[in-house]
């Protein structure tokens, strides 16, 4: 009796084992939870072919913008857990709204697997090209004796630059004043006309300005000078010690996902942020293809729970409070 039991079971497995080993089988759906033209949704078309490449399936992206990417990850924490329902993740909805959001429709521990980082790239300082700020120091020289009258434009209210800019003026001392815009890419065009004298900004947004002369970055906030721009010193060789912040995108995939499906996955990304090509496009886009443990889902989950956690601590000394 208890051998016809066990067979029946092992027989009644086999199908779920082989649907497993199988995955995927049909077409991969990808949700960018921000409009097209951004940092996820350029490194998600990016990841798009390589990844129909190696696992031999369609991949589709869905653009699927709201709340600060809320929506969009919503959508994926409530997913069948297949596989087939993939977020392409920032620090937005994964670092940034859980802390700002009373009413967040997600938990990002619960209700997401992590497969692993793709990219990241640094924060920097810029000022206008004639300013006659010529370092961190030089700013913040002038935010001491000028107190909160330096305006300095960021992506929005408890964006990812916002609270990292409250970072460096904690850590600096500086007392600059907050310009807040919808998004990086609407301050370019004050700042461009001279209306504002700084930003705080993604460095693949300031880059292009720093090559065409309508912007001086003074410094990065990575742990070293970056290929794209080597004559540009960090923030902690200015003097700024210990402050690194940046934006990072990532893949996650609906908790509960089969590991063999979540193996898969990582092993297909992992191989990605390693080619050459790839790592090549990320550097002319101002950012870096991520590596090492942050590539892996265990990584990422815990660089996703400390970048939390930093959020947090920036989010209180900015006396932002969850709405």
């Amino acid at each position: 009796m208890l051998r016809r039991h066990l067979l029946a079971a092992a027989a009644a497995a086999l199908p779920l084992r082989a649907a497993c080993a199988a995955w995927p089988d049909r077409p991969i759906r990808v949700i960018v939870p921000f409009a097209p033209g951004g940092n996820a949704d350029v490194v998600a078309r990016l990841l798009q072919p390589r990844l129909q490449e190696r696992l031999g399936q369609p991949v589709v992206i869905e653009n699927r913008p709201g709340a600060g990417g809320s929506v969009g990850a919503q959508a994926v924490a409530r997913a069948q857990p297949d596989g087939y329902t993939l977020l392409v993740g920032s620090n937005g909805p994964l670092s940034v709204n859980p802390v700002v959001q009373a009413r967040l429709p997600y938990d990002v521990a619960r209700d997401f697997a992590p497969v692993g980082m793709a990219m990241q790239v640094p924060h920097c300082l810029a000022v206008q090209p004639g300013s006659p700020f010529r370092s961190v120091a030089d700013v913040v020289a002038a935010a001491r004796a000028r107190p909160d009258t330096l305006g300095i434009g960021t992506a929005g209210v408890a964006s990812a630059t916002h609270l990292s800019l409250e970072t460096f003026k904690a850590t600096a001392g500086a007392a600059l004043l907050h310009v807040p815009y919808r998004g990086g890419g609407a301050a370019v065009p004050d700042f461009v006309a001279g209306n504002i004298p700084m930003l705080f900004t993604e460095f693949s947004t300031a880059l292009p300005l720093h090559q065409a002369g309508q912007a001086r970055i003074l410094a990065v906030a990575s742990s070293t000078r970056l290929r794209a721009l080597p004559e540009v010193p960090t923030m902690a060789e200015q003097g700024v010690r210990d402050f690194t912040a940046g934006s990072y995108v990532g893949v996650l995939a609906t908790a509960g996902t089969p590991a063999e499906a979540l193996a898969t996955l990582a092993a297909a990304l992992g191989a990605i942020v390693q080619e050459p090509d790839f790592r090549e496009r990320m550097a002319v886009m101002g950012g870096e293809a991520a590596g090492g443990a942050v590539a892996t889902p265990e990584g990422f989950a815990q660089f996703i729970a400390a970048d939390l956690q930093r959020s947090r601590v920036a989010a209180q000394a900015a006396g932002i409070r969850p709405e």
